[in-house]
């Protein structure tokens, strides 16, 4: 129930987020990038890290049109992902089969926006 309810939360502020983010809340979104999700998605979001193809499916390139169309129609679907994972263990399985440690990490709403910011607009610039 609480992932649920910070679920929400999280959604409905990055509805109700029209500013953009400050320079701070970029390096935060970029920084839980680097350190949670490039090993696997890479530095420019396209499936292109160390562990892509190591994941079963392997990771998807997250800058094709039908992954944009989908930011469009469902603009949490990246908070999304991390939430329904359990504790925010992003493939859990693909990171211990290649013995790579990621430290539990307690996120907030900020992160979660900030991480929202940061990659939608890498996979906005993307072409």
């Amino acid at each position: 129930m609480k992932t649920r309810t910070l679920f929400i939360t999280a959604l409905g502020l990055l509805a109700a987020s029209h500013a953009a983010p400050s320079l701070a809340e970029n390096l935060n979104g970029k920084h839980l990038f680097q350190q949670r999700c490039a090993m696997c998605h890479g530095a420019d979001i396209k499936g292109t890290g160390p562990l892509a193809r190591k994941s079963n499916p392997p990771t998807p390139d997250l800058t094709t049109s039908a992954f944009k169309k989908r930011l469009i129609d469902y603009p949490g679907v990246i908070v999304s992902s991390v939430i329904l994972r359990p504790n925010g263990d992003l493939i859990p399985k693909t990171l211990r089969e290649n013995n790579v440690k990621v430290p539990p990490h307690a996120w907030t709403v900020k992160d979660f926006r900030d991480l929202n910011e940061y990659m939608t607009g890498v996979i906005a610039k993307s072409r």
